[in-house]
C-alpha cells in the first residue's frame, strides 16, 4: 500500500507542475502581447514569475509544501501588482508613465489564467489528506481575496472570479479522481499479479506432480512390475542395479530436489557420453536396457546439444517406448534410428512384436499417453506412432533443437 500512495503522489506532483507551467506560461505569453500592461510592470512582475516556475519545478520534484505556498503568493502578489498598475500605484511609486485608465483584455486574461489555472494547480496535491486539505482551503482563499482586490469595481470582477473558483473546483476534482484511480487500478494490477502468481504456482506444482508421477512410473513402478513376475529374464545383477537407481530417485524427491540436468547435455552414438548424476544420458539409457535383457540396435550419427528440458523429455520419452518394448512388444530386440536436421532431433523406434490398436489405451493410463506424448509436448516436441495388432511397433519421437 505504501508504494501505491508513492506512485500516486509522484503522479498528481507531477501533474501539477505540468499543469502549473503551462498556466504560467500563458499567462506570460498573454503579457507580453503589444499593449497588454507597461514596461514598468511587466519588469516588477517577471521575478514573480520567475518565483512560480521554480516553485512548481520544485513541487514536481518532491511536493514540497513550502514551494506550494512560494506558488500561492507569488501568484497573489503578481494579481495585486496588476490593480497597482491599473490604479496607477506604480507610476507615483517609480515615476515611470503607468497609465490610470486601466489594463487591456490582454492583462484581465493574464492575471485570469495565473489565478485560475497555474496557481489553482496546485489543488492536485492538496486533496490527498484532511491536513492538506486545510491548506488547500487557506491557498483558494489567499487566492479569491487577491482577484477581488484586484479587479474591485471593474466590471470584469465577477467573470474573473468565477473563473478562479470553477478552475480551483475542477483543479481539486481533478486530483481527486486521479488519486483515487490511481490507488483502485494500482490494487487491482496488484490482484491481478497475486492470481497470476498463484496460478503459476498451481501449474508449477501440478507440473511437478506429474514430473514425479512419469518418474515413478518409469522407474520404480517398472521394477515392482518386474519383481511382481518374479525378474523373469532380468538377471540378479540387473534387478540390483535398477534397485539401486530407484533408491537414489526416491532419495532425491524426498529431499526436494528436481531429477533434472542442471545444464545442457548432449548425445553421440559413436564416442559413450559420461554419464550425468541422474542418469539422464542417451548411454544410461543404452546401459539400462543392456542389463534388462532386451537387445537394442542403435542407428544414427552425430553430436546434438540441447537444452536440458529438451534432453530431459527426449530420453525419458525414448526410455519409456523400450520399456513398453520389453514388457509388452513380445520380443527381445529393438532398433532405435536417432537422425537430426537444423531445427529437430527425431528417435524412431521400431520393435516387430504383437503390436496394439491406439484406441484400446484408456484415458487414465499414465504410461504412454503420460510419459511419451504429454512429455513431449510440453517441450514443444511431436509424437507418431503406427502400429496394429500383429504387426509390429513403431513409435517417432521428435524434439526441437
Amino acid at each position: 500500500m505504501e508504494r501505491i500512495v508513492k506512485e500516486r503522489d509522484r503522479l498528481l506532483r507531477r501533474s501539477a507542475r505540468l499543469l502549473g507551467i503551462a498556466g504560467v506560461l500563458a499567462s506570460l505569453l498573454c503579457l507580453a502581447l503589444p499593449g497588454s500592461i507597461d514596461l514598468a510592470t511587466l519588469a516588477v512582475l517577471l521575478p514573480l514569475y520567475a518565483v512560480l516556475l521554480t516553485a512548481f519545478y520544485r513541487i514536481g520534484a518532491n511536493g514540497s509544501l513550502i514551494w506550494v505556498g512560494a506558488a500561492v503568493l507569488a501568484g497573489a502578489g503578481a494579481v495585486l501588482l496588476g490593480q497597482v498598475a491599473v490604479t496607477g500605484g506604480l507610476a507615483a511609486l517609480t515615476g515611470v508613465g503607468a497609465s490610470p485608465t486601466g489594463q487591456s483584455a490582454a492583462a484581465d486574461a493574464a492575471f485570469s489564467f495565473l489565478s485560475s489555472w497555474a496557481v489553482a494547480s496546485v489543488a492536485l496535491i492538496l486533496v490527498t489528506s484532511l491536513g492538506r486539505m486545510l491548506l488547500l482551503v487557506g491557498a483558494f482563499a489567499v487566492t479569491v481575496a487577491a482577484t477581488l482586490f484586484a479587479t474591485a469595481g471593474r466590471p470584469v470582477g465577477l467573470v474573473t472570479l468565477a473563473a478562479v473558483v470553477a478552475g480551483w473546483a475542477v483543479a481539486s476534482a481533478v486530483g481527486t479522481l486521479l488519486g483515487v484511480g490511481v490507488v483502485r487500478a494500482a490494487r487491482r494490477i496488484s490482484n491481478i499479479g497475486r492470481a497470476h502468481r498463484a496460478e503459476r504456482h498451481a501449474s508449477e506444482t501440478e507440473a511437478q506432480r506429474r514430473q514425479g508421477a512419469r518418474l515413478l512410473h518409469d522407474t520404480v513402478l517398472a521394477s515392482l512390475t518386474l519383481l511382481a513376475h518374479q525378474g523373469v529374464g532380468v538377471s540378479a545383477d540387473a534387478l540390483t542395479q535398477q534397485a539401486a537407481d530407484d533408491a537414489r530417485l526416491l532419495r532425491q524427491l524426498r529431499l526436494g530436489t528436481a531429477p533434472l540436468p542442471s545444464a545442457a547435455s548432449e548425445y553421440n552414438l559413436k564416442t559413450p557420453v559420461q554419464e550425468s548424476t541422474l542418469g539422464n544420458t542417451l548411454e544410461a539409457v543404452k546401459q539400462r536396457f543392456g542389463r534388462m535383457g532386451l537387445v537394442v540396435s542403435w542407428h544414427g550419427t552425430g553430436q546434438v546439444l540441447l537444452p536440458a528440458d529438451v534432453l530431459d523429455a527426449f530420453l525419458g520419452s525414448l526410455a519409456e517406448c523400450l520399456e513398453n518394448v520389453r514388457r509388452h512388444a513380445g520380443v527381445e530386440e529393438a532398433h532405435v534410428t536417432i537422425t537430426d536436421d537444423d531445427t529437430s532431433i527425431r528417435a524412431m523406434v521400431t520393435d516387430s512384436g504383437v503390436g496394439f490398436d491406439q484406441s484400446t489405451i484408456a484415458e487414465g493410463r499414465l504410461g504412454f499417453k503420460e510419459s511419451v506424448v504429454a512429455r513431449l509436448r510440453e517441450v514443444g516436441g511431436n509424437v507418431r506412432v503406427f502400429s496394429a495388432p500383429g504387426s509390429g511397433t513403431t513409435v517417432v519421437l521428435e524434439v526441437p533443437k
